[in-house]
């Protein structure tokens, strides 16, 4: 009857930055760590997770002589996402399936 939640999605803060990127197409790592509240170090390890999971795609460059990290969801995230919101749906709606 319920299916099976996405470990990767189903984090904190990964759901905190997928859903902005979501929102916004594109986002600097100064942005995500502002928007999350979270610190720089977990921040990189939780994006790094969804980089490896094929979910968040991460740009690195420099921009006046800064580093900058950009990232920004990949198609197979925002199917991945479209899906854990689907099945978190159904635990919402239990009666409806």
């Amino acid at each position: 009857m319920f299916k099976e939640l996405n470990p990767i999605l189903h984090s904190q803060l990964r759901l905190a930055v997928v859903s902005l990127l979501i929102a916004v197409k594109e986002a600097e790592f100064t942005f995500l760590k502002d928007k999350t509240n979270s610190t720089a170090g977990n921040l990189s390890v939780q994006i790094n997770k969804l980089k490896e999971a094929g979910y968040v795609e991460v740009t690195k460059q420099f921009k006046d002589n800064y580093p900058q990290t950009t990232c920004k969801m990949t198609k197979k995230g925002v199917d991945a996402f479209e899906a854990y919101v689907l099945a978190l749906q159904a635990y919402m709606n239990p009666t409806t399936q």
